[in-house]
């Protein structure tokens, strides 16, 4: 018996983007289901669709052999469909009971009488037995894995564990059908091996898990059976034991894929960037950064390898200029922009690819267009008119038709808000403004996460090329393949200090792993 039958489905956004096109799916109950597809290929759309949030144009949704017709999560979530998505809906002043029970809360319905004629019905929310509730979560938590404090705020909680709420939402609604859309995005290396052991829990119990990834190594490694969308369309679906990640990479992309980036020996030019003796705080007041000092020079980058929340973040904000250091020297062409303000350091030449792209990278109710000009807005070619105090919106509009479609950025108009684009494409927007403003100095933090194959690829070209280019990168990258396979030196941070440099040709993922753990390593690159 199949737990949800997709037939023949189709929906086109206003502006004519087709995202869906005559799709046709059928997934087995009690397997996990890999959806594979590129940034914009019309997953996440599709699932929308299934759990309820968005309405479908043509076609049939059965769950259960019962064919529905949904009109809200409601309808989805009382037929056992549950569904986490990409960026979490959790409120972060509330507490995690009670971001799981809300919309839970009974509710009491009088009639009061409005005349003699008219009886109205008033609805009133009754109190909910929050430790009843902060219980039971618990008690799911445990049983599958997912240890949590049930009183603990939103905000003071990880990534990580805000990703567990969010699973342990859908199963306090006792959900056997679970959707999770890029469901390691976000996550650490360590936390995404933890989701796995969470996942592989939830097959032996017999739920149907349909796995939203652009990724090729979750479905590869979780997946029964793998579907790949590619412009809105079913490409095909495959047996896991059947297919390979070259097999997959080319029915996502519609060509080969290179997955090591090739790149020429490093001709290291003047130092581009230094720091000397940086220390910085984080926003509780801890010390984050505790006396890092390093050169990079033009034409090499220097990645940083780290298990996170080791202070790559504020380093990398110091040096943006976003927060202040508490002592130490930043220095870029051999000048002290220590305390600069972040538009000063842009001018001085330095881009800034931030981790997080909704928080620092995007305003999300700008268009497109206006996020692109961000950060250059004041400077010509787009300022103009007397002390360049206008907008020139035919060159914003010019430049960004470009940048869309040299990075293949997947929207139906640049003028329509960041917000309503897919999180992949979303940070395609941030890189392509970043990379095209001609800088010295090159701050990428997490520069692919959340892209496909084929963006992933793209992008690391171009950081290869600015590199040959003379431009001087600092990359810092939770996939240790990407800092192996793009940097000239590797300096690995632990506990806010550079404990160890190393050169990729000398040195290993285990040797790194150690070193990132605060271990002391003798290994040596394997033969």
């Amino acid at each position: 018996m199949y737990a949800v039958e997709l037939e023949r489905i189709s929906k086109t956004f206003p502006g004519g983007v087709e995202a869906n096109k005559d799709i046709t799916l059928r997934i087995e109950e009690g397997e996990v289901h890999g959806l594979l597809g590129e940034n914009g290929a019309g997953k996440s759309t599709l699932m929308n669709i299934l759990y309820g949030l968005i309405s479908k144009d043509e076609g049939t949704v059965k769950i259960k052999g019962e064919k529905v017709e949904l009109h809200s999560p409601q309808d989805a979530i009382i037929r056992g469909v549950g569904m986490v998505h990409q960026h979490f809906k959790l409120i972060p002043t509330l507490s995690v009971t009670e971001n799981v029970v809300l919309g839970l809360e009974p509710v009491l319905t009088k009639f009061e009488t409005v005349h003699e004629h008219s009886r109205l019905p008033i609805t009133q929310l009754m109190p909910t037995d929050i430790n009843g509730a902060a219980k039971r979560i618990k008690e799911i938590g445990e049983e599958n894995g997912m240890g949590v404090d049930p009183m603990a705020k939103i905000q003071d909680i990880s990534v990580g564990q805000q990703q567990r709420i969010e699973i342990i939402k859908t199963l306090y609604r006792e959900a056997d059908i679970l959707i999770l859309d890029e469901p390691t995005s976000v996550l650490t290396p360590q936390e995404v091996d933890e989701l796995f052991v969470t996942l592989e829990r939830f097959r032996k119990a017999g739920r149907t898990i349909i796995l939203i990834t652009h990724k090729l190594r979750e479905p590869l490694a979780l997946c029964d059976r793998i579907t790949v969308l590619r412009n809105g369309e079913l490409v095909g679906t495959v047996q896991t034991e059947d297919t390979s990640r070259e097999e997959l990479a080319r029915m996502m992309v519609g060509r080969t894929v290179v997955f090591e980036t090739e790149k020429g020996p490093c001709n290291p030019g003047d130092v581009a960037l230094e720091l000397r003796n940086l220390q910085v705080k984080d926003s509780r007041g801890l010390l984050a950064v505790n006396g890092i000092s390093l050169e990079i020079r033009s034409g090499e980058i220097f990645g940083i390898a780290g298990v996170e929340g080791n202070g790559q973040t504020e380093l990398v904000e110091a040096i943006a200029g976003i927060i202040e250091p508490t002592s130490g020297r930043i220095l870029v062409d051999g000048n002290d922009l220590t305390g600069n303000s972040a538009r000063n350091i842009r001018d001085a030449g330095v881009s800034h690819i931030p981790e997080d792209r909704q928080k620092r990278g995007l305003v999300l109710g700008f268009s497109v267009k206006e996020n692109l000009a961000l950060g250059r807005h004041h400077l010509s070619p787009y300022a103009t008119g007397p002390m360049q105090s206008l907008l020139n919106f035919q060159i914003m509009s010019q430049a960004s038709e470009e940048l869309v479609e040299t990075y293949s950025i997947m929207l139906s108009d640049i003028d329509e808000p960041a917000s309503t684009l897919s999180g992949g494409n979303q940070q395609k927007v941030v890189a392509a403004r970043e990379l095209s403003s001609m800088p010295k100095v090159i701050l990428a933090a997490q520069p692919t996460r959340g892209l496909d194959v084929g963006a992933t690829e793209y992008i690391r070209n171009v950081l290869v090329r600015m590199r040959d280019e003379g431009v001087a990168i600092l990359l810092v990258s939770a996939e240790l393949d990407e800092i192996m396979n793009l940097a000239d030196r590797i300096g690995v941070i632990y506990k806010g200090r550079l404990v160890a440099e190393r050169k990729p040709e000398e040195t290993s993922n285990e040797e790194l792993g150690l070193l990132m753990a605060g271990e002391k390593s003798n290994l040596t690159r394997e033969e």
